[in-house]
């Protein structure tokens, strides 16, 4: 998708198309998740400071991001995309896989179905999107990228918005690029790579594979290698099982106390849990992040001897980590994480319940009001039931950017 949090945005808000538009966390400690073509020609990207866009672009317009209406956008694309294909392998609320291989004697060949697939999009959300064609994911991935809009200091370029890697030519487009575009080479792979002379694909692509593991280590060695010489052999997964679910809050002012924390951990452990139900995952490994005053992170986990899906079983879990950080200096950030997600199976009832006020004792007692919970909240929408010293703050993930300047 094109700018897809500001382009759901001005849907909402038409009187600022043309104007540079960011979504992000509006107050001093905000990040940008998303800027608008128009704020891209300042120089404004995602992950950038709230702060520092400001100052690049100071006639922005900055808006708290909507994390749920975002993802309810995505699950109406998704339903999109699968009416052209049911192999659909969903990587982010606004970008996807798409196998069509089995589509194109009925829609046409491969660009037809592209065409059909922006003008479908288009039709039913008012959104654009681009999209790339290639023998595979990463070259895809790619190609994707090369389709999109581009924001220059002069104007802003409506890009190809099709763009197709034919077989027989993934080098030819592929080595030129910066070794950058490879994916898994981040600041510290690249330092390495540059250390022996690499800056493009085609630099890569001509060492000896056992020179490239030398230099980042064999298995990631390897995976850049075949990278570079346009082998990806993966195929489209359309149930995948996510790695981790999580939420993070940056605060507007550090919390110094424990029990201001715990207000904190219960929100999150809910929100969290409620996604892994939502998914028909659990939790087998749980992780609490604090980000410090001076800007320190620690990280601690737990794993529960059963996996886990509701929020109190979650704060029990988690709590007793917290209680042994020392929060006094001062905390600008919390995290829960869900990790080493398995699919939820019905547990087996227990001979003796010998274990009461246990993590398994917990989890077995709130499964019942979880799922009447989720019910309420499936009818009624979200904030119409939750943890008690939550219900009168924003929901968990609503601004995962930072926090947004009160009204």
């Amino acid at each position: 998708m094109d700018a897809f949090y500001v382009s759901v945005e001005l849907l909402r808000h038409p009187e600022l198309h043309g104007l540079p538009v960011v979504v992000g966390g509006t107050a001093g400690r905000g990040v940008v998740s998303a800027a608008s073509y128009e704020a891209r020609r300042y120089g404004v990207y995602s992950a950038m400071s709230s702060a520092t866009a400001r100052k690049l672009c100071p006639n922005a317009v900055f808006l708290p991001p909507d994390i749920s209406h975002y993802i309810e956008v995505s699950r109406h694309l998704h339903t999109v995309f699968e009416s052209f294909t049911p192999l659909v392998e969903q990587i982010s609320v606004d970008e996807a896989f798409m196998d069509v291989s089995g589509a194109t004697t009925l829609m046409g060949d491969a660009v037809s179905i592209a065409w059909q697939l922006r003008e479908r999009v288009m039709a039913e959300t008012k959104l654009s999107c681009s999209v790339g064609i290639a023998p595979n994911k990463f070259l895809a991935k790619l190609a994707s990228e090369h389709a999109k809009p581009k924001a220059t200091a002069d104007g802003i370029n409506p890009g190809h918005q099709v763009f197709e890697v034919k077989p027989g030519d993934e080098l030819h487009f592929l080595l030129p690029l910066p070794v950058q575009a490879l994916w898994g080479v981040g600041p510290a792979t690249l330092k390495k790579l540059e250390s022996i002379g690499v800056r493009r694909v085609s630099d890569l692509a001509q060492l000896d594979e056992a020179v490239v593991c030398a230099a980042v280590g064999d298995a990631h060695g390897r995976h850049l290698y075949a990278l570079a010489h346009g082998r990806d052999n993966r195929s489209v997964e359309p149930e995948r099982i996510a790695k981790s679910i999580g939420h993070e809050e940056t605060f507007a002012h550090d919390l110094t106390t424990h029990d201001e924390l715990r207000v904190e951990l219960v929100r999150l452990c809910d929100a969290v849990a409620r996604r892994t139900r939502e998914a028909g995952v659990a939790a087998g490994t749980l992780m609490l992040k604090l980000k410090f005053s001076s800007f320190e992170s620690v990280t601690r986990s737990v794993t529960p001897s059963m996996p886990l899906t509701t929020g109190p079983s979650m704060v029990a879990a988690l709590e007793p980590l917290l209680a042994t950080l020392d929060c006094s200096q001062g905390v600008r950030l919390i995290g829960v994480h869900a990790q080493k997600l398995s699919e939820e199976a019905l547990r087996a009832p227990r001979l003796f319940d010998d274990s009461e006020g246990s993590l398994e004792d917990i989890e077995e007692q709130w499964q019942p009001a979880s799922k009447a919970i989720d019910s309420i909240v499936d009818k009624f929408g979200a904030g119409t039931i939750g943890p008690a010293s939550g219900m009168d703050r924003r929901k968990p993930g609503e601004n995962p950017f930072g926090p947004v300047l009160e009204d």
